[in-house]
């Protein structure tokens, strides 16, 4: 069964790979604001630790002759390290009170929900149930709107910096 995933996983993975590539273009170009504030650095952080993520995850699922438990406990750990950092870069980036651009409790619970879906999908793995891969990858689907609308909004707030 994980073998009918390949062209998913590969497709993900690309495409992760290439978002969080133009995600490190924009910060450089707009590293000094970035630094200064910091809901955008904690943004930024979310947003490439999430393309980073899923490229992992991807990279995880294509490699050949693993038993399904093997890449649940991968996807365990590397979907509860994410989560931990989403949660945390939210909560700094919501007390610093430096911008309130899409720092809001929909976008915390839905991102928090797409991490937790990965979890749930892993730990699916480790007890041997394929339909892992189906929460997984609805979770990965979704997690993918809300990175990139994070990084729009990141982009939105590094403009309005500059206009001040």
């Amino acid at each position: 069964m994980p073998e009918q995933w390949n062209n998913f996983f590969v497709m993900v993975g690309g495409g992760a790979a290439a978002l969080a590539g133009l995600i490190f273009v924009a910060m450089s170009i707009n590293h000094e604001i970035i630094i200064r504030n910091t809901t955008h650095k904690n943004r930024a952080i979310n947003m490439l630790t999430g393309f980073t993520a899923i490229f992992m995850a991807s990279c995880f699922a294509l490699i050949g002759d693993q038993y399904l438990w093997a890449l649940g406990v991968e996807w365990l750990m590397l979907w509860l390290i994410a989560t931990v950092i989403f949660i945390r870069g939210y909560v700094i980036a919501i007390r610093s009170g430096m911008s309130s651009i899409g720092l809001n409790l929909p976008r915390l619970s839905g991102g928090t929900i797409c991490y937790i879906a990965e979890v749930i999908g892993a730990i699916f793995l480790i007890l041997g149930y394929s339909s892992g891969f189906f929460i997984a990858a609805i979770g990965i689907i979704v997690l993918f709107a809300f990175l990139i609308s994070g990084a729009w909004l990141l982009m939105i707030g590094i403009y309005e910096d500059r206009t001040k």
